[in-house]
């Protein structure tokens, strides 16, 4: 019913490899991959990809739904060392994006360095061999640093419904598609109105005997500039790729002009809440139906969401909307705000992802066998968004508060990425095996980066949203330009770690 599924049958690894390696990177998808590329750039081979799916691509491997598709413009979502050409519209769907990474791969030549298959189930660092002791879904490993670039958007979070095990039906989560299960005249229940629900809902209505909505917090939505891209352009693309550098430079500039509004005045996304007004003032003609989707909450506060079918698909004979959440679910059917019964043979969870509790730090621990989770209480903290005071030689890529609610990740990516590459240069001028942030450096910079995020719109816009952890705090968002995250991660600043040599003793087997 959809043409956004991809089939991700293909030659990969059958997990088995050497029990030590220099570096484990755990996901195989831009962060792992790039790290690899960039590891092998520097002539080390010494390492393995640690992958749970069976292929590249993390997120655009798991999501799979109809209608899945990249919010920030092609030129700009690929690796800078790695432009493509051949995109085929100006913001690539997840096939396209599955298939660049899966492309960048074999390139690079990876997939027989990738462990698929291997999910990581444990983490420990041994104080007396200075190396992580590994258990993964394969078996054991050790390694000597770890690098976790499992992406913000891995594990989908379900809500706690009353009832949910008791339903006889069909229950999918939009990163965990079956796509040979049939819509087609089944009567569905959506459950959110996020990134994923506004690109899948137009998907399933058309085929759907019924589609019943639940929204608990409306989104705002702009148009969608998406077109296709014609083959002039992608001739002139492959011819003069400087060109193409260039669209990627300006797209990345357009994009951060948002930062004045969204940081430091943010009355001034009035002008952005005119464009989302005028737009559902556009598509949705009745006066009450209009009031109930349109949030009150400032713009930008929560993601901005780009769409030209979601206001027309929720206006079908076949939709209606339940205004408020899912509370409870029965054998047979989901119970609407009111208590009524509605019948249905599937319940789609557009629910998103377990973002600031990161399940990881349940299964690595540091110094003194001690949790992530644990050190962390609830708020995830880093320095630059990559290192953790207590896990020596143990990284992040795309850790806390380097996310976006803006620009392109691929360019977060790229700066963590040369970082980490210069702290593995550093060790090995100075002859260490063992390096870890200082407490003090990372308390001095998560408490400036803590202090700019209260006046942000992510903090002071009046919703509640993802970037926000249990304990209040905004530990996901990245809150100022992002050039100035790539400025100041261009030099590794060893004076903020502790870099030892230190004799290992012997590894036990």
């Amino acid at each position: 019913m959809t043409d956004t599924a991809v089939d991700t049958t293909a030659r990969h690894s059958n997990g088995s490899g050497p029990s030590h390696v220099r570096i484990a990177i755990v996901g195989a998808g831009f962060g792992g991959l790039g790290m690899a590329i960039k590891l092998r750039e520097e002539g080390i081979e010494d390492f393995a990809i640690l992958e749970r799916h069976d292929d590249v691509g993390g997120t655009w491997h798991a999501n799979t739904y109809p209608g899945c598709q990249c919010d920030i413009p092609s030129h700009l979502y690929s690796f800078s060392f790695e432009p493509n050409p051949d995109w085929s519209r100006t913001y690539a769907t997840q096939p396209e994006i599955w298939r660049y990474l899966r492309g960048v791969a074999e390139r690079h030549g990876l997939i027989e360095r990738i462990r698929f298959g291997t999910e990581l189930t444990g983490a420990s660092w041994d104080e007396d061999a200075n190396l992580w002791r590994i258990e993964t879904s394969r078996g054991p490993l050790t390694a000597e640093m770890l690098v976790a670039a499992p992406g913000g958007l891995s594990e989908p979070s379900l809500p706690a419904v009353e009832g949910l095990g008791e339903f006889e039906g069909k229950i999918l989560h939009t990163a965990r598609w079956d796509g040979d299960y049939d819509f087609t005249g089944k009567r569905v229940a959506v459950v959110g109105t996020g990134a994923s629900a506004i690109q899948a809902v137009p998907q399933l209505q058309p085929a759907v005997e019924r589609l019943t909505l639940f929204q608990r917090t409306p989104p705002w939505v702009v148009p969608h500039r998406d077109r296709p891209v014609t083959d002039r352009e992608r001739k002139l693309f492959r011819r003069f790729p400087a060109l193409q550098r260039a669209i990627r430079s300006l797209v990345y500039w357009r994009n951060e002009l948002l930062v004045p509004a969204l940081v430091y005045r943010p009355p001034l996304l009035k002008i952005a809440e005119r464009v989302a007004r005028r737009h559902i003032a556009e598509q949705v003609s009745d006066p009450a139906l209009r009031a109930k989707l349109t949030p009150d909450y400032t713009i930008g506060c929560k993601r901005i969401l780009p769409s030209n079918l979601w206001y027309p698909a929720l206006q079908q004979p076949n939709v209606e909307i339940a205004f408020g959440g899912l509370e409870q679910v029965r054998g047979d059917g989901v119970v609407m705000p009111g208590g009524e019964l509605r019948e249905v043979d599937a319940i789609v969870f557009a629910t998103g992802f377990y973002v600031t509790e990161m399940p990881l730090g349940d299964v690595i621990r540091g110094r003194g066998g001690v949790a992530l989770s644990d050190v962390w209480q609830g708020s995830p903290q880093a320095y630059r968004g990559t290192a953790t005071a207590g896990f020596p030689n143990m990284f992040w890529i795309t850790g806390p508060n380097t996310g976006l609610g803006h620009n392109s990740i691929v360019f977060m990516i790229e700066a963590q990425l040369n970082y980490l590459i210069g702290a593995i240069r550093t060790m090995g001028r100075r002859g260490a095996n063992v390096l870890e942030v200082r407490k003090e450096a990372q308390d001095a910079y998560n408490a400036r980066l803590q202090a700019k995020l209260p006046q942000t719109v992510w903090n002071s816009g009046g919703c509640q949203s993802w970037y926000i952890d249990a304990n209040g705090r905004n530990t996901t968002i990245w809150p100022v330009f992002t050039w100035r995250f790539w400025q100041e991660n261009r030099q590794f600043d060893a004076a903020s770690y502790e870099l030892t040599a230190r004799r290992p003793a012997a590894v036990a087997a």
